[in-house]
C-alpha cells in the first residue's frame, strides 16, 4: 500500500487529549471498542520457563490457565472489558508452537463474552529476531535461521489463527541504538533510529498491513523497545548514573518519529503499551494507544508512572511471569491492579472530571525527571507538531523532535521547574550544540553518518535499508 506521511496534528490543541478517547476509535474481538469514551486493561504475560518445549503444554499454559484465570478474574471483580495480550517468546517462531496458542485464545475469549458478556480480544505480539549482520531484509538474510524471513512467516501464523490485533517490537536501527545508548552519542542514535529505524519500520509494515487486511486483523502497531527503551533503563532513576536522563529523554523524542512509521504504513492502532512515546503519536495521529505505568512494577520501574496515564486508551501492566501470588495467579493480581485503575478513569469520564484526573495524573509526575517532563501532554504536543510539520522528511523530523525536546528541557530548568545535576545539564547542552551543528540535507547527514560510524557500528549493512 502507498504510505502517507503525516504533515498536519490530529487535535487542534494539546488539551483535547485525554484518556479514553482517540480521533480514530476501534471495535473489534468480542465487543471491544477502543478510544471510543473508556479506558480498557490490557493485560501482559510470560508463561513460565519449560513450558514452551512442547506445543500442548505451551497451549495449556497461555490459554487454560492464562487466559482463563484473567478472565475468571475480570467477570468476577465485575470488569466489564479486558485485552490480553501475547508477547510471543522466542520459540514461537514456528506454527506447531504459536498455532495453538493463537486459536485457543480466540476461543476462549469466544466463549466467555457469549456465556458472561465480558467484551475482550487478544492482542498478539510477535518477536523480531532479525540481527542486523545477517540481514534485517529477506533478500539479504541468507543465514541459517533466516530470521527475515521468519519474521514475516509469524505474521501470517498469528493473523491467520485468529489474532484480534497483530502487534511487533521491530529491532530496526538497533545496531546503531546499541551504540549509541553505550556511548551517550545522540548522533548514532538519531542515524539508527530516527532514520534508518523508520525506513525499516515502514519496510515492515507496508507489508504487515497487507497480511493483516488478508486476514481481517486490527494492525496494532510498534515501538521503539529496543532503542529508547533501553535507554530509558539504563538511565534509570536516581540512584543511577551509567546513562543519563537528559539523554534517554532526548532518544525518546526522536523514537516517535520512528513509530509514527508504523501508522503512516497503515497501522491503526492501539499502538504497544511499551511505547513511552505514545503521547506523541497520538497527537499526531489521533489513533487509540495503550500505555503502560504505576501498574507495571511487575516488570520495571519508570519515573513517570502516573503521568503516563495522561491520555491512554488502553491500560498495561508491561509484562509478568506466570505464578502464584496470595491474591491469586500473577496475572490475576497485576490484572485487577489495571481492572480498578481503569475503572477510576471511566468513573472520572462519566462525571466529566477526565482532564482534571489527567491533570494530576500528569502533574504528580512532571517534575521527576526529563523524560517525564517532555512526555507531559502539553510538551508531547509541541514535539509531535515538530515532527509533523517535518513530516515529509524521515531525517529533519527525527532531528527536529530531538532539538525540541532538548530546548524544552532546558527551559524548563531555567525557569526552574525541572532540576537536572550538572552532568545532566552537561549532557543536554552538548546535544543541543550536536544537533543544531548538523546538516539539513538528509543526503549530507547519510554520508557523514555512514563515514563517522564506518569502524565504530561495523554491524552497519546499507542493503538492510534499501541504500
Amino acid at each position: 500500500m502507498a504510505v502517507t506521511r503525516c504533515t498536519k496534528m490530529a487535535y487542534d490543541n494539546a488539551d483535547d487529549m485525554v484518556f479514553g478517547f482517540s480521533q480514530h476509535p476501534l471495535s473489534y474481538g468480542c465487543g471491544l471498542k477502543v478510544g471510543a469514551g473508556y479506558v480498557i486493561p490490557e493485560v501482559n504475560y510470560a508463561p513460565r520457563p519449560g513450558t514452551e518445549k512442547d506445543p500442548a503444554k505451551l497451549r495449556k499454559e497461555y490459554v487454560d490457565y492464562i487466559s482463563k484465570d484473567i478472565l475468571n478474574r475480570f467477570v468476577t471483580a465485575g470488569f466489564p472489558n479486558v485485552q490480553l495480550e501475547t508477547e510471543w517468546v522466542s520459540q514461537m517462531n514456528q506454527e506447531k508452537l504459536c498455532a495453538p496458542v493463537v486459536s485457543g485464545q480466540k476461543e476462549i475469549c469466544e466463549k466467555y463474552h457469549a456465556e458472561y458478556g465480558i467484551n475482550c480480544a487478544v492482542r498478539q505480539t510477535i518477536p523480531d529476531q532479525r540481527e542486523a549482520d545477517e540481514g534485517l531484509r529477506p533478500e539479504v538474510d541468507k543465514s541459517e535461521h533466516a530470521y527475515a524471513h521468519k519474521f514475516f512467516e509469524c505474521a501470517e501464523f498469528a493473523c491467520e489463527n485468529g489474532a484480534d490485533v497483530f502487534s511487533v517490537e521491530s529491532v530496526g536501527g538497533k545496531e546503531f541504538a546499541d551504540y549509541a545508548v553505550t556511548n551517550g552519542d545522540i548522533i548514532a542514535f538519531l542515524f539508527g533510529v530516527g532514520y534508518l529505524g523508520a525506513i525499516d519500520m515502514t519496510y515492515i509494515w507496508e507489508q504487515c498491513v497487507d497480511i493483516c487486511k488478508k486476514y481481517k486483523t486490527i494492525p496494532g502497531g510498534d515501538t521503539n523497545c529496543s532503542g529508547a527503551n533501553v535507554a530509558m533503563f539504563m538511565a534509570g532513576g536516581y540512584l543511577d548514573n551509567d546513562v543519563q536522563r537528559t539523554f534517554s529523554a532526548v532518544t525518546r523524542a526522536i523514537s516517535a518519529a520512528r513509530t509514527l512509521a508504523a501508522c503512516e504504513a497503515g497501522a491503526v492502532g492501539p499502538d504497544k503499551d511499551c511505547g513511552y512515546e505514545g503521547p506523541i503519536v497520538k497527537s499526531i495521529t489521533g489513533k487509540p494507544t495503550a500505555q503502560e505505568g504505576k501498574n507495571c512494577q511487575c516488570a520495571h520501574c519508570d519515573l513517570q508512572g502516573n503521568l503516563i496515564a495522561q491520555c491512554c486508551d488502553l491500560w498495561s501492566n508491561e509484562s509478568v511471569e506466570y505464578h502464584p501470588e496470595f491474591g491469586g495467579t500473577s496475572v490475576q493480581c497485576w490484572g485487577g491492579s489495571l481492572g480498578y485503575e481503569c475503572s477510576l478513569m471511566n468513573t472520572a469520564i462519566q462525571l466529566k472530571q477526565e482532564k482534571t484526573l489527567r491533570d494530576l495524573y500528569m502533574y504528580s509526575d512532571r517534575q521527576r525527571g526529563p523524560e517525564a517532563y517532555i512526555l507531559a501532554y502539553d510538551h508531547a504536543y509541541m514535539i509531535g507538531k515538530a515532527i509533523a510539520d517535518n513530516g515529509n522528511d524521515l531525517y529533519m523530523r527525527a532531528k527536529a523532535a530531538g532539538q525540541l525536546a532538548a530546548d524544552i528541557i532546558v527551559k524548563g530548568y531555567n525557569a526552574k521547574e525541572l532540576l537536572l545535576t550538572n552532568k545532566q545539564l552537561d549532557v543536554i547542552q552538548d546535544i543541543q550544540k550536536k544537533l543544531a551543528a548538523l546538516p539539513d540535507d538528509t543526503d549530507k547527514f547519510v554520508e557523514y553518518c555512514t563515514k563517522e560510524f564506518k569502524d565504530s557500528v561495523p554491524r552497519y549493512n546499507p542493503k538492510n535499508y534499501g541504500l
